[in-house]
């Protein structure tokens, strides 16, 4: 993917890239209003809703391995394979989320927009607030989605038993472990966050990437109510593009080589 989008890139797109056998390509605003990691359709849409265009403020974490990395600031959206760059190209597209299709895939009531990076707020132990970010909500839908990540990260059962209802909903000792802890973290907090807002959660994820499908299938087994894990699901990237316009579609396997089936 990191050569793709420096073939892409070096086709008229403003950008740089990261130091490392395995570079990261961030592309930059264009003076014509264009930015080369979105389709224009979807960017244009973005920076005319205050709220979609505050995530393009959000610091992108490796800018020390940019030549130059003080010269200006990076922003996460900026970069190649952000998986919320994806998230957004797709779903800030025009009529995206009125298409049938799409609609019958997430299961959701068409012509809702999409929040991104929502606020779990799931309550703790002592009166705490998880305040942790997911991907993005469609009506009663929390999706969490991933491209090139290496995992959904790991927490000691301590953290965990700070949850509550963490021992209600979930059989801990079916949950798979790693040497940090619990493996699957930010999908074990979409399955509480799923629980305390009577919503659905579904991970977005790419067909290619089987770990990740895996990784999502061990954390299910674990989850004690049949009628919660009703209400989680798993979609592909592959599946958004085979139900979406030619355009996006196009995009897609262009830029990030997904294709629909």
């Amino acid at each position: 993917m990191s050569a793709r989008n420096l073939l892409r890139a070096s086709q008229g797109h403003l950008h740089e890239q990261t130091a490392g056998s395995t570079p990261s390509i961030l592309y930059a605003p264009e003076d014509d209003g264009t930015h080369g990691n979105f389709l224009s359709a979807s960017y244009r849409r973005i920076l005319a809703r205050p709220a979609w265009a505050a995530r393009l403020e959000k610091a992108y974490t490796s800018s020390r391995l940019v030549p130059r990395s003080h010269d200006r600031r990076r922003a996460e959206l900026d970069c190649a394979v952000s998986s919320d760059a994806l998230l957004m190209n797709i779903f800030c597209y025009p009529g995206m989320t009125r298409r049938a299709g799409i609609c019958a895939l997430l299961g959701v009531a068409p012509g809702l927009r999409p929040e991104f990076g929502v606020r779990g707020m799931l309550p703790m132990a002592r009166g705490e607030v998880d305040r942790t970010e997911i991907d993005m909500r469609l009506g009663d839908l929390l999706v969490e989605a991933k491209l090139t990540e290496g995992g959904f990260g790991t927490a000691s059962r301590e953290r965990l038993l700070r949850y509550e209802g963490a021992s209600t909903h979930l059989e801990l000792e079916d949950l798979p472990r790693g040497n940090a802890g619990f493996a699957g973290w930010q999908l074990i907090r979409g399955v509480l966050a799923a629980a305390h807002q009577e919503a659905r959660f579904v991970v977005l994820c790419d067909d290619r990437r089987p770990d990740l499908r895996d990784a999502w299938f061990r954390i299910l087994v674990a989850v004690r109510s049949s009628e919660l894990r009703s209400r989680l699901g798993l979609v592909t990237w592959q599946e958004v593009a085979a139900a979406a316009p030619k355009s996006v579609a196009g995009f897609l396997a262009s830029k990030y080589g997904i294709l629909g089936r």
